[in-house]
């Protein structure tokens, strides 16, 4: 049987309740193989956008993913996980994506089956269900 060690879990978090499920499976996975856990937050830019954030709303925003990374923090902390965080600009499931194959070389991705968004896929949300097709790492969704 050909064991491959898990040692890096890469969990999207976008503060919905589907997001920390895939923290807190993370953190079950991880604390069972010793892998340290970054969490990831895309925020959605479109690449030539007409509009530019407000400075009050970009700060806002600012202030929403700090609360958001900070209790994902905590919460592995609680279990002796290492935590380490990560903001991105840009399309999010190509930011994943991005991030998943790149340089650091993640084992896993674990994310919640839907996010924030409004928009309703049948199954699984528009991101979820981008990254289970263009991974090429193992991916766990969580409902």
């Amino acid at each position: 049987m050909i064991q491959k060690k898990i040692s890096k879990i890469l969990v999207p978090l976008d503060g919905s309740k589907n997001s920390i499920r895939g923290l807190e499976m993370a953190i079950t996975l991880s604390r069972q193989c010793g892998a340290i856990i970054t969490g990831v937050y895309s925020i959605y830019a479109p690449p030539h956008s007409e509009f530019r954030g407000v400075g009050s709303v970009e700060k806002a925003l600012n202030e929403q993913v700090e609360k958001i990374m900070e209790e994902a923090k905590i919460l592995a902390a609680k279990h002796g996980i290492v935590f380490k965080e990560k903001l991105m600009r840009g399309e999010i499931g190509y930011n994943i994506i991005k991030m998943a194959h790149g340089k650091e070389k993640f084992d896993m991705i674990v994310m919640g089956s839907r996010g924030r968004s409004s928009a309703k896929e049948i199954f699984f949300g528009s991101t979820s269900n981008y990254v289970i097709h263009a991974s090429k790492i193992p991916v766990v969704i969580v409902k």
